[in-house]
């Protein structure tokens, strides 16, 4: 009788000693701080491995930082778009927090095993109940993958228009043009028409100006030319053009489509609108007439 219990005695000690972190009760380190501090066993082996598992996670948490940093300058250094790095910093540093999170956990004394079946029986749960942020991440990828814009870019998207200053995980950071930072979640933006104005090289320039009837709109096309091929800004090619759109009240609706450069689109724009109706009207040329005249009617 005295072997059984001395055999269940010695399962308990072995079970206590395996689920106790990885400075268990016995270790020559507990039994040192447990002499300079005076603290009972217990309470000795607990605040070491609460320690420990402090300076896990802190460490963890720096060497994160240090890895996402670490893969953002390579990928610099090789001149790949910084959307991208971002990105994979980002999801580099989750992965590792995640791992260290686990690691201090088990140092505590933790089953991991079975917590590992809690978090995935958990991740289920929050899975379904948050089915936007994994559609948000989903569209994260997409947005890497595809490319629609990079840092950088100026785009409307989502109802929202501004600078791209960082493509995250779950959501996308818009700088606008008042300096506003807006948040705007991926799936947002997958899901909607996305207009990017500086992906490509050029832009064209359309302004519409209103001539009178009556006008010489052969000469009117001409005054908008002549401003437009003046300009150093305009391109050569694609050629400049000047259309007549339509009729509106008292007079025809003229546009001139120029090209230029994509960043120096909205200075031709407001550099057009101020020079051009002075040129019309140096030129004779007349907008529609709307002056109201009232007659009165004698009985």
């Amino acid at each position: 009788m005295n072997l059984i219990f001395a055999q269940a005695a010695g399962a308990a000690t072995n079970q206590t000693n395996t689920t106790s972190g990885l400075l268990d009760r016995n270790s020559g380190f507990v039994a040192r701080f447990e002499e300079a501090t005076g603290m009972p066993r217990e309470v000795a082996l607990w605040s070491v491995n609460i320690a420990a598992s402090v300076v896990i996670f802190i460490a963890g948490y720096i060497l994160a930082g240090f890895v996402r940093s670490l893969i953002r300058r390579v990928f610099a250094q090789r001149k790949i778009d910084p959307t991208i790095a971002g990105f994979a910093g980002n999801i580099t540093h989750a992965g590792i927090m995640a791992f260290v999170v686990v690691t201090a956990l088990g140092q505590l004394g933790v089953d991991t095993k079975s917590f590992a079946a809690i978090i995935a029986a958990a991740g289920l749960a929050v899975g379904l109940a948050l089915q936007g942020s994994l559609s948000n991440f989903a569209a994260g990828v997409l947005i890497i993958v595809f490319r629609p814009f990079k840092t950088g870019d100026v785009v409307n998207g989502a109802g929202i228009e501004g600078t791209v200053e960082e493509v995250q995980v779950f959501s996308t950071t818009l700088n606008t043009v008042d300096n506003k930072r807006i948040i705007v979640p991926n799936s947002a933006l997958m899901t909607g028409t996305i207009t990017n104005y500086t992906a490509n090289d050029s832009r064209r320039v359309d302004l519409q100006f209103a001539v009178g009837s009556g006008q010489d709109l052969a000469k009117a096309h001409e005054v908008l030319m002549g401003v437009a091929l003046a300009d150093a800004r305009i391109l050569k090619s694609p050629a400049t053009s000047v259309a007549n759109v339509k009729l509106v009240d008292m007079g025809t609706l003229i546009e001139l489509r120029a090209w230029c450069r994509t960043e120096v689109h909205a200075s031709v724009v407001s550099d057009f609108l101020a020079s051009i109706p002075a040129a019309l009207s140096a030129a004779g040329i007349k907008g529609p007439d709307k002056t109201v005249y009232y007659v009165e009617k004698k009985a």
